[in-house]
């Protein structure tokens, strides 16, 4: 009998995964995992795939929708000492008439905070707006903030209509006379952190000024994404 002596077959050559591979490799898994950020001229982040939202065609105010009736203004927007960074708005009936009255979103936006934060402001509601300056042409963001609710009736992250209730006129827990405390901010990283920002018009806005000045706006169906993540936490409560 002769023996024939097998031979196992050649080994295929092993791919050599060269930096440049392994980096690609990376670079694709990076891509696939997480977002790609923007920073925004306001120091603020914002993530590709962020939540759209449509720009406003024009704001009201947030009481007697939509022109305040019934209401009238008590305090208004002081940025020097004593400060005060909104407007307070009262029932015309005085006292605690008001107590329960509808608050209203001023415009399209995205609720980015409402919690029960108690201290001085309880039940509080921000809401981020998207419009279009028509004197520049820009794509600009505004936050409002309406505290002291007696009621929320929105959550955070929940994307709502101009004219849209979002809560009721509160006393916080009987703090206060009931009245709405309604505040605009430019700078949208503000949040709850009212004093980390220089005290001045390019932070704030006067609410009843802006609200007359972009009373009206051209209706774009187009969406904008919106920032997220501008907040710092408080009292144990995050923003969207």
């Amino acid at each position: 009998m002769k023996w024939t002596r097998m031979v196992p077959p050649p080994e295929k050559p092993k791919l050599l995964r060269t930096p440049f591979r392994k980096f690609i490799g990376s670079a694709r898994l990076l891509l696939v995992m997480s977002a790609i950020f923007l920073i925004l001229p306001t120091g603020s982040v914002r993530a590709w795939g962020a939540p759209k939202l449509n720009l406003a065609d024009g704001f009201d105010f947030p009481v007697g929708k939509p022109n305040a009736a019934g209401y009238y203004k008590a305090r208004g927007l002081r940025l020097r000492s004593p400060q005060h960074f909104g407007e307070d708005w009262n029932g015309r009936a005085g006292g605690d008439s008001d107590l329960g009255d509808p608050v209203y979103a001023i415009a399209d936006g995205i609720v980015t905070f409402a919690h029960n934060v108690r201290q001085g402001w309880g039940n509080v509601v921000l809401t981020r707006h998207a419009y279009r300056d028509p004197t520049s042409g820009q794509v600009k963001f505004i936050d409002t903030l309406n505290g002291h609710l007696d009621r929320i009736m929105v959550k955070t992250g929940q994307q709502v209509k101009r004219g849209e209730q979002i809560g009721t006129i509160g006393s916080n827990f009987g703090m206060y006379p009931a009245h709405l405390h309604f505040e605009i901010r430019h700078n949208i990283t503000i949040g709850m952190q009212r004093n980390g920002v220089p005290s001045d018009m390019v932070n704030w806005a006067d609410p009843t000024q802006f609200i007359n000045k972009y009373r009206r706006l051209n209706r774009e169906w187009r969406g904008v994404a919106v920032p997220t993540g501008t907040y710092q936490e408080y009292a144990g409560f995050k923003g969207l």
